[in-house]
């Protein structure tokens, strides 16, 4: 199987989720780098620190969020780190971890939605 998958890092890891990254610009909190088992920390295809700011202050909503996120992902050093992604997600299942709370509005959401469209072109 090929693809993305999404999945908090305080998770267990599986056989399943193939190649595990984490997304997130900063480390979560209370995890250690043995018990992540990261393949990779691609943490330059996170939303930028001012982005992140403006989104945690109310400034932004989620599908405005989505909308800057995407400007970001088309700008290096971004660029590069998605590409990267999309080029192992042809060949082998990725999964995508975060340690955001809410598993249905986060970076890694955002990020595997603008992947799998790239990946449908």
């Amino acid at each position: 199987m090929t693809g993305f998958r999404l999945k908090r890092i305080y998770d267990p890891p599986e056989l399943a989720d193939g190649r595990r990254v984490l997304v997130d610009r900063l480390w979560p909190r209370g995890v250690s780098k043995a018990k992540a088992q990261l393949d990779e920390w691609l943490k330059e295809v996170s939303p930028s620190h001012d982005l992140r700011q403006r989104t945690h202050a109310g400034e932004l909503d989620w599908e405005a969020f989505v909308a800057a996120y995407a400007a970001e992902l088309a700008e290096e050093p971004t660029r590069s780190a998605a590409d990267r992604l999309l080029e192992l997600g042809r060949k082998e299942t990725v999964t995508l971890l975060f340690a955001a709370h809410d598993e249905t509005q986060n970076n890694a959401v955002a990020l595997r939605r603008w992947l799998e469209q790239r990946l449908m072109d």
